[in-house]
């Protein structure tokens, strides 16, 4: 990972105070608001929790980030081409990518699925469009500013080795570790490898395009056409 392999200088970068900002919501995205929501809307399900976590979530980066996001919409504007084009071969390359993951996974796991995909599938199938509105807009968002923004960004400038290593790595156990942790299974640890490949992308991408709008873009596309397939392959079924 050399920087002069990149296209252009990678200049996207949150204040100090935004990084801040975004890391910080880590942790209330996962534990704080959930709780705080839960106790005071008792007779929400599973599903309202997750839209309203991730619609407060949307709501929080808009506000905090909005000159981060306004500031990095210029290089989309600038060069709409370059941007989609890496968007298209980013994806092209996570449908490969995932061939190989899945099929070693196939040999450690003698059966059963993604727990995050069957979840999702099963909200989508029982809510409709707001758990799709949640996939397709509102978690690319609140995501892209957390683990690549934030985690990606902020390390990048001191260690681009580290950078990559440690947002693939939180951005793929993110989607996993509580199904693990209430199940008391350590294997569905193993579904954390299904997001490796996607997670890189998702850092080269907003390292190429040199916006974080272009891994956002990115993260909606595959959101979209992943729910749109599992929903598709649940109606087979």
């Amino acid at each position: 990972m050399r920087e002069r392999k990149l296209p252009q200088p990678f200049t996207s970068r949150q204040s100090g105070p935004q990084l801040l900002l975004a890391l910080l919501w880590l942790p209330v995205h996962l534990s704080l608001l959930p709780r705080l929501l839960w106790h005071f809307f008792p007779q929400w399900d599973e599903s309202a929790l997750n839209v309203a976590v991730y619609a407060v979530g949307a709501a929080y980066m808009l506000l905090t980030q909005f000159s981060f996001l306004r500031r990095d919409f210029d290089p989309l504007c600038e060069r709409p081409l370059r941007v989609l084009g890496e968007v298209l071969v980013c994806y092209g390359a996570m449908l490969l990518f995932n061939l190989a993951v899945n099929g070693m996974l196939m040999l450690l796991l003698d059966e059963g699925e993604n727990p995050n995909n069957a979840a999702v599938v099963d909200m989508a199938v029982e809510t409709g469009g707001p758990i799709a509105a949640l996939a397709i807009f509102l978690a690319p968002l609140v995501e892209e500013i957390i683990f690549r923004a934030g985690i990606f960004g902020g390390l990048r400038r001191w260690n681009r080795a580290a950078a990559y290593v440690l947002s693939i790595a939180a951005f793929a156990l993110y989607h996993v570790w509580s199904y693990a942790w209430r199940s008391r299974d350590p294997l569905m640890l193993l579904y954390a490898l299904q997001y490796v490949p996607i997670s890189y992308l998702l850092c080269r991408c907003y390292e190429r395009t040199n916006s974080v709008w272009g891994n956002i873009l990115l993260h909606m596309l595959v959101n979209f056409i992943s729910l749109k397939a599992l929903l598709l392959l649940e109606q087979l079924l």
